[in-house]
C-alpha cells in the first residue's frame, strides 16, 4: 500500500454508471486502507451512498455546464485537495474545476466517461474547456478508446484505457412471463430500452423504429425505462406515431426487465461504457445498437450494430432478431462470452490504485 494513502474524488451530477463508479471506486479505495473524500453535488451522495462505503462526502456544487469561474465551489474544491494526496476528478465539469483547484503539488487524474455532444458557439466553448482539461491532468482514464484518441489530439499526457466495471446481476424477483404480462406483451414480442431520457439516447430514433415496425403482427411492444427532461418531447412524438411505445418511468427492476426482453435496444447518439450494456451482456438478452462510443468494443460479435441517427438500420436489426431464433440464439450464447471478459469491480479499482501508486512515486 502507498505511504500516502489521502484520495478525493469530485464528481458532478450525474445518474446511472459514472456514480456507481465512483462508488465502486471509493469502497475498493476504503477497502485498501485509503482515506477518501467523494465531493459533488448532494443528490449523488442520496443516490449512491458514498459515505456507506466508509469514504466521507462533501457537498459541492457543480453546475450543468462546465465552468472555469465557479468560485464557490473552486474555493471548496482548493481547500479540500490541499488535505490529500491526490484528486481524481470524473467528467468534465469535474475537472475542469478541480484543474482550478487543485495545487499543481498534487497530482490530479480526470477520468472521462462522455463525449462533448454539442454544436455552434457551445461545442467552440466546450472545446476550450477540453483542452483546457486534457492538459491540465497528470493523468487521464479514459472509458473507451475513442475518448483516448479524443483526449491525446488534445495534448492529454499519461492517457489510458479504463473501461468501469461490470455489475454482476441480483437474482431474479419475478418470472419473465410476470414481467411481460405487467407490460401487456405476454403474445407479442418485448423491445426494451434503459437510459435516461435525454437527447444523448436517441430516443426519437427508437421512437421513429417503433413506428416503422408498427404493422407486424403482432407488433413488438417497445418499452422504455427510465426518466429525463425529454420526456414530455418524447410522449408528443409517440401520441403523433402512434408507435407502440411505452414509458415506464424510472424502475429498480431492470435486469427483471431486460431477462424478459426478446431483445434489448439503444438508440445512443454517443456512449461511454454503459451500464445497462453490461447489464444486457449477463443477462444474455440479444442486443441492437448504435455503433458509438465504446459500444462495439464491449459488444464485439453479442449484438447487431447500426449507424447512429437511423431508424432504418435500427427497425430492420430489431427485425433480424424477431424472424430468426437462430439468430437470436446466437446472440445470446455471444452475450453470455462477452460478460465473461468484462472487468469486474476488483481489477478496475486495481488499476486505478496502480495509477495513484505512479503518480506519487510509490509502490502498489
Amino acid at each position: 500500500m502507498p505511504r500516502r494513502t489521502e484520495a478525493l474524488i469530485s464528481i458532478a451530477t450525474t445518474t446511472g454508471g459514472t456514480g456507481r463508479h465512483v462508488r465502486v471506486l471509493a469502497a475498493g479505495l476504503v477497502d485498501r486502507g485509503w482515506r477518501v473524500t467523494v465531493c459533488g453535488p448532494r443528490p449523488t451522495e442520496d443516490q449512491f451512498g458514498f459515505t456507506g462505503s466508509g469514504a466521507a462526502f462533501e457537498p459541492l456544487d457543480i453546475g450543468s455546464r462546465p465552468s472555469l469561474s465557479n468560485a464557490s465551489s473552486i474555493r471548496t474544491l482548493r481547500r479540500l485537495a490541499s488535505t490529500h494526496d491526490i484528486v481524481h476528478a470524473h467528467s468534465l465539469r469535474a475537472g475542469a474545476i478541480a484543474g482550478v483547484a487543485t495545487p499543481r503539488s498534487v497530482p490530479l487524474v480526470v477520468t472521462w466517461h462522455n463525449a462533448v455532444l454539442a454544436s455552434g458557439r457551445a461545442r467552440r466553448a466546450y472545446s476550450v474547456l477540453e483542452r483546457y482539461v486534457a492538459r491540465r491532468a497528470s493523468s487521464t482514464l479514459c472509458v473507451s478508446g475513442d475518448l483516448v484518441e479524443r483526449v491525446r489530439e488534445l495534448g492529454g499526457r499519461d492517457v489510458h484505457l479504463a473501461p468501469v466495471s461490470a455489475p454482476t446481476l441480483p437474482e431474479p424477483s419475478t418470472t419473465p412471463d410476470a414481467v411481460r404480462a405487467e407490460l401487456g406483451a405476454l403474445d407479442r414480442p418485448l423491445v426494451v430500452s434503459v437510459g435516461r431520457l435525454h437527447a444523448q439516447k436517441g430516443y426519437p430514433y427508437l421512437v421513429a423504429a417503433a413506428h416503422l415496425l408498427a404493422e407486424r403482427d403482432p407488433a413488438p411492444l417497445f418499452a422504455i425505462a427510465g426518466d429525463g427532461p425529454d420526456r414530455a418531447t418524447i410522449e408528443q412524438q409517440i401520441a403523433a406515431t402512434g408507435g407502440p411505445v411505452r414509458l415506464l418511468g424510472d424502475r429498480a427492476d431492470i435486469p427483471d426487465l431486460l431477462r424478459a426482453a426478446d431483445v434489448m435496444a439503444l438508440a445512443s447518439e454517443w456512449e461511454g461504457s454503459p451500464l445497462v450494456v453490461s447489464e444486457c451482456l449477463r443477462a444474455g438478452v440479444p442486443f441492437v445498437g448504435t455503433a458509438v462510443g465504446g459500444v462495439p468494443d464491449m459488444v464485439g460479435d453479442a449484438g447487431l450494430l447500426v449507424p447512429p441517427r437511423d431508424p432504418d438500420a435500427l427497425a430492420d436489426a430489431i427485425t433480424a432478431v424477431l424472424d430468426s431464433p437462430e439468430q437470436a440464439e446466437t446472440l445470446r450464447e455471444a452475450a453470455h462470452e462477452a460478460a465473461a471478459r468484462l472487468p469486474t469491480d476488483e481489477s478496475v479499482v486495481a488499476d486505478v490504485v496502480g495509477t495513484y501508486a505512479r503518480l506519487l512515486g510509490e509502490p502498489v
